[in-house]
């Protein structure tokens, strides 16, 4: 009962349905994804791909001092939205030829497999915020 009044929400609003139908047609992305990056994201096509990333906590930091070269790891932001981003990358990487590829491109140049899933995590994200702002629909050929 609770999804289909979170479904009824989302398309009773004019902006929820043209986000929601933008992302619908991403593959990779379902329901659950879709909501919770509308409900807990509202920002999404409004910032540029670093603030998005940033905000969503997909933004590697660095731990430098002085001459010592830290770690790079990504923390702060939407610890849910970065949850969900995990669960639909993982799906990306099988239905999504754009996300396999890099995710292939990134295992191949020697990556562990949890920095290739960040990094696809933020590629998705950005491709995402990108269609968004532009208000174009999901397009494999320029992703």
């Amino acid at each position: 009962q609770l999804d289909v009044a979170i479904t009824a929400s989302v398309r009773a609003s004019s902006i929820w349905r043209t986000r929601d139908d933008l992302l619908k047609a991403i593959p990779g992305i379902g329901q659950v994804t879709r909501t919770l990056l509308i409900a807990r994201l509202p920002e999404l096509g409004a910032l540029n791909r670093k603030q998005i990333a940033a905000l969503a906590g997909l933004a590697p930091f660095n731990r430098d001092s002085g001459k010592h070269r830290g770690n790079r790891t990504i923390w702060g932001g939407r610890a849910d939205v970065r949850t969900a981003l995990y669960m639909a990358t993982l799906s990306a990487i099988r239905c999504n030829a754009v996300i396999r590829a890099f995710f292939e491109r990134l295992s191949q140049a020697g990556k562990p497999f949890k920095v290739a899933l960040t990094a696809c995590m933020r590629k998705l994200l950005t491709i995402m915020n990108a269609m968004l702002k532009n208000n174009q629909p999901w397009n494999p050929g320029t992703a």
